[in-house]
């Protein structure tokens, strides 16, 4: 599919009218009479604010919490644009709250605090936390970010999430996951080659050593990680292993996958790797290399990329909408590697059905499961049922919910009527 190009005007016009911003509070009870406001205000609303203080989980059954997200940045690592600051990564943490109303159902604030401490920022963060269902921390520069999300998973009882980090990590996963379908080779024999070592790179190559990966062999700026390196911090160290060159990491490696800049790794590379290569250069807006050149030297290449201009396109909102929406649901106290699992297999599984009519006239083409089509488009309805769905299961069979009497066929019914899915 074309992509069409955005003028700075067009993008400018967009964000300005016909009112400034892209997200707007709207009522969900009717304030006309005298008696509604009594009741919408006071005195009525003393009524469930006793209910709660007596019952604290009665705020799930009386407010909004139940249905309401906070998107969360200090703006130090936004997009592809840096430390630009709090304020002024707005736009894109506004942009994330019409992403979770549309896909999702969930309602989102969009919150941005102004500091780059750890302490100040957690305990913002902590001390505004019952006003929501779920927080999905946004746009944290690396290594801190790894401290916010720890810390904050441990004080709070709702899910918290840090979406560059994981949410770029189960959809590759399910891209791997399907790759591997179609060149016939399992995980556990992957030899992966991570090129970057920042947020989502490290919880990438966590995730795909939880679903069984071992090999994996990880380069920063400075080239591969290995243990005879003094200049690692923690995280990094998790992945050193025995020292190699830059050209050694790349031969017959079965998967690359590029979250660094362009031209981190080469066709060179790429003509070294083993045959049928799965070659993810997720760089963005421009990959680490373009698929076109990759398929010039390697016809037997599974490419995928960060941009709607390609095929597999590894999309964040594949993930954070319908993992936040089934964790919420079931009132999960934490988004744990088991949700994260399910996500990624749900991902996996969707892809390899039928694809509804409305995707081909969509996309302008005949979508089917192939080296073209290893992860779902972020248009298909079927997505909020399936890896909701999953992601709720796999929440209360690992004890990350209590919810009792879940009845999974039942919230797959549910689900469907909130965007009216098919």
């Amino acid at each position: 599919m074309a992509h069409k190009n955005t003028t700075k005007q067009q993008a400018l016009d967009y964000h300005q009218f016909p009112k400034p911003g892209k997200i707007s509070v709207e009522t969900t009870k009717p304030v006309k009479t005298q008696e509604d406001l009594g009741l919408a205000y006071t005195p009525g609303v003393a009524v469930p604010c006793l209910e709660i203080e007596k019952n604290p989980d009665d705020a799930y059954k009386y407010t909004a919490k139940s249905n309401l997200v906070a998107v969360i940045s200090n703006g130090t690592a936004v997009l592809g644009l840096g430390n630009i600051g709090a304020l002024a990564s707005k736009p894109v943490m506004e942009g994330k709250g019409v992403l979770f109303k549309n896909f999702s159902g969930l309602d989102c604030f969009d919150i941005e605090v102004d500091t780059e401490s750890i302490d100040r920022f957690c305990s913002v963060v902590s001390a505004i936390a019952p006003t929501f269902g779920g927080i999905n921390l946004e746009d944290i520069k690396a290594p801190e970010c790894f401290e916010i999300e720890k810390r904050l998973i441990e004080d709070l009882d709702i899910p918290v999430m840090h979406d560059d980090q994981h949410g770029t990590a189960v959809i590759s996963a399910a891209a791997i996951i399907n790759a591997c379908k179609i060149i016939d080779k399992k995980l556990d024999m992957l030899r992966v080659v991570v090129v970057g070592a920042g947020a989502a790179a490290i919880s990438c190559a966590r995730l795909y050593k939880d679903m069984g990966i071992k090999n994996i062999v990880m380069l920063d700026s400075k080239g591969v990680i290995h243990n005879g390196r003094n200049d690692l911090n923690e995280y990094k160290k998790e992945f050193a292993g025995e020292e190699m060159t830059h050209a050694e990491a790349f031969n017959d490696a079965d998967v690359v996958l590029g979250l660094s800049r362009p031209g981190t790794f080469t066709i060179q590379d790429v003509k070294t790797m083993a045959p049928n290569p799965v070659i993810f250069a997720l760089a963005n807006p421009t990959p680490e290399i373009f698929p076109d050149d990759v398929l010039k030297v390697r016809e037997d290449a599974i490419v995928a990329t960060g941009r709607s201009d390609f095929d597999n396109q590894v999309n964040n909102v594949l993930g954070f909408p319908f993992i936040f929406r089934g964790a919420m649901d079931v009132r999960a106290k934490k988004i744990n590697i088991e949700m994260k699992i399910a996500a990624a297999n749900a991902l996996a599984e969707l892809t390899t059905k039928e694809v509804p009519e409305y995707l081909h006239e969509l996309y302008g083409k005949k979508i089917e499961f192939g080296k073209e089509y290893i992860i779902p488009k972020p248009f298909d309805k079927r997505l909020i049922v399936e890896i909701s769905s999953a992601v709720a299961l796999a929440a209360i069979e690992s004890g990350s919910s209590t919810m009792k009497d879940f009845n999974l066929d039942e919230y797959k019914k549910e689900l469907a009527t909130i965007l009216k899915a098919d």
